[in-house]
């Protein structure tokens, strides 16, 4: 198999990597939405992101890559193995599972032999794409594409962190918590507001306009298609660097604080910019935080938010016929309002 691109070499797309970051070190913030020119680096970073987190401890043999340290979210088969005694545990990268356009919905929730299941009682399960991406990223190229079908049996795991797949009066019920990761050209099509929403962070990208910018990335790209381990091990000290940095983030999470000024904050921007319900400010607030911890930080202040605030609002925004602006500069806005200058 190939190495991945070093996700400290990728040069810009600062907006992307951020979110990517964030979402790596707080899962809880839901997905991220990456929307822009093709050619961009978009899957490059969602798999070189994948490569530099630290690898995972499963149970050993479980098809779901079910935590250890998580009785409460095992699947059943763990649950009657435990129960016959202790069960092993190994160590396996972070998956990363491309979720193709065309992919079927068997394939997607996995399959249940039903000739299996009338003629000898067993209840025997393929399990899906779903099943794969459990603690790991979904990834959707072309998610404003996806067919409807698709669309709603994303947003129902989304929201519960389990697959059910019901066949025929069977049941198998399995964890599938994953980061979903969508990319896409808004110029083909737009993403059913439903599972926009359950993004949590939504980046806009673009071809770079600097010169030298443009350079580096060609330079970069050729030199590591042309000897990808003297590349990738000439950025390894800077990938371990990135690592603990995200590890120091993900132990810190729990203790960065995030104060009454700053919850005042985020609500009275979700207000000036009339988003629909109240998970733009959580998203917000927990991405902020997410951001504190990696940086160091004991508390979130305005210095987070700002930064933090299009990302986790700008795809939130109602449509204003009156204002043509676009919502990235609708945010901008916002923030100068609330914040001043």
């Amino acid at each position: 198999m190939s190495q991945p691109f070093p996700f400290s070499a990728i040069v810009g797309q600062d907006e992307m990597k951020l979110a990517i970051l964030i979402a790596a070190i707080d899962p809880t913030i839901g997905g991220v939405l990456v929307f822009g020119d093709r050619g961009t680096g978009k899957s490059t970073a969602v798999r070189a992101l994948a490569a530099l987190l630290p690898k995972m401890r499963v149970i050993q043999g479980c098809r779901y890559n079910c935590d250890p340290a998580r009785r409460e979210s095992w699947c059943s088969e763990c649950l009657e193995r435990a129960g016959a005694g202790a069960l092993k545990t190994r160590l396996a990268p972070v998956p990363v599972i491309d979720l193709p356009l065309g992919a079927t919905e068997d394939r997607v929730v996995g399959a249940l032999d039903l000739e299996r299941a009338l003629s000898r009682g067993e209840k025997a399960f393929e399990p899906g794409l779903l099943a794969r991406a459990n603690r790991g990223f979904l990834y959707i190229d072309e998610v404003n594409l996806l067919e409807d079908h698709l669309v709603d049996l994303l947003i129902d795991v989304a929201a519960s962190g389990e697959n059910v797949v019901e066949r025929e009066g069977l049941s198998v019920r399995h964890p599938a918590r994953f980061v979903l990761v969508g990319s896409g050209n808004p110029e083909e099509g737009e993403l059913r507001p439903q599972l926009l929403d359950r993004f949590g962070l939504s980046v806009e990208v673009k071809t770079p306009t600097d010169l030298a910018e443009r350079i580096e990335v060609v330079k970069r790209r050729d030199a590591y298609e042309r000897a990808p381990s003297d590349f990738v091990a000439h950025w390894r000290k800077e990938e371990e660097r990135m690592r603990r940095h995200i590890l120091a983030g993900r132990a810190r999470l729990a203790e960065v604080e995030v104060p009454d000024a700053a919850l005042r904050r985020s609500a009275q921007l979700c207000m000036q910019l009339g988003t629909d319900g109240l998970r733009g400010e959580l998203t917000l607030m927990r991405a902020a935080r997410a951001w504190a911890s990696f940086e160091g930080k004991k508390e979130v202040g305005d210095e987070e938010l700002k930064r933090i605030a299009a990302l986790a609002l700008r795809h939130r925004l109602r449509r204003d016929p009156l204002d043509e602006a676009g919502s990235t500069l609708r945010v901008e806005r916002a923030l100068t309002e609330v914040f001043g200058a």
